[in-house]
């Protein structure tokens, strides 16, 4: 077996266990009163997701939720070294605000880093004004990161590698659409076209 044979099935087994730990929690829902469109899972009977938190932006401020609400917004949680996974969806999350035109202005693309050793705000800005002006940088102390990834039932794990600057950290890689008043209306896995990704944010609009 060679060892990118290996590595394939490896990234096989993590990506399984996500998705049945997210099976598990509730978050998708592959059984009756669920169902699946471009992508995205309507929750049914889904245990609570998001709630309070407070964070630090990208500019240096600290935030809460309460400075989210009266829009929509769009949650992804990854880390700015990401090499693949987390540029991509920020790619396809700025797509898609594009194609909301002025719907857009009534959307809030976030960033959350689950790597906030290395994410710093200065990083984070960097990061996010590569993407779309509005997207928002989030990050913080270990315990405020680790205390908004349970209220979203996400998953991240560092790779221990023994060195403390050069690491990937495995995680999950769904995008939340919230609404207004911060309550979970859908989740798209990732992938999803941002076409679709438009078309679904429109119909909450």
């Amino acid at each position: 077996m060679n060892k990118i044979f290996t590595l394939l099935i490896a990234f096989f087994l993590l990506a399984s266990a996500v998705v049945i730990g997210l099976w598990a929690t509730g978050i998708v829902n592959f059984g009756p009163g669920s169902s699946t469109a471009g992508g995205s899972t309507i929750i049914a009977g889904a245990p609570q997701i998001g709630g309070p938190f407070e964070l630090v932006n990208h500019k240096g401020e600290t935030v809460t939720e309460a400075d989210f609400k009266g829009k929509l917004m769009l949650v992804f949680f990854g880390y700015t070294y990401c090499p693949d996974v987390c540029p991509t969806e920020m790619q396809t999350i700025s797509v898609a605000m594009q194609e909301l035109g002025d719907d857009g202005n009534d959307v809030t693309p976030v960033f959350v880093s689950v790597d906030p050793t290395r994410d710093t705000t200065e990083v984070m800005s960097e990061f996010v004004e590569a993407f779309h002006p509005t997207l928002v940088g989030l990050t913080g102390t270990e315990e405020q990161i680790a205390d908004i990834k349970k209220k979203y039932r996400v998953y991240s794990q560092k790779e221990e590698n023994g060195d403390p600057e050069y690491y990937l950290v495995d995680h999950s890689s769904f995008t939340y659409l919230m609404d207004r008043e911060g309550e979970l209306i859908t989740v798209f896995s990732y992938g999803t076209p941002s076409e679709e990704m438009a078309a679904k944010i429109k119909e909450q609009l």
